[in-house]
């Protein structure tokens, strides 16, 4: 599987944000990091983003369920 993506680094208003995602018109993801964080923290973000990119969590509507389903696979 290919993933078209492209990371930011930028700083959240409310810092419990880590990381988010969009999916752009063409079909690639833009990650949005947290730039404060630690690298190590900052790479867990990361991995965290893919997650919901691989899980197709983009085409869902239950935030709860994605993020327990994210966290718990």
């Amino acid at each position: 599987m290919t993933i078209d993506y492209q990371i930011q680094l930028m700083t959240f208003p409310n810092k419990k944000v880590t990381e988010s995602v969009i999916e752009n018109e063409d079909g690639s993801y833009t990650i949005f990091i947290e730039s404060s964080l630690t690298y190590e923290r900052q790479q867990k973000a990361f991995q965290h983003a893919l997650k919901h990119i691989i899980g197709n969590d983009f085409g869902k509507d239950n935030a709860n369920r994605i993020e327990y389903n994210t966290h718990n696979n």
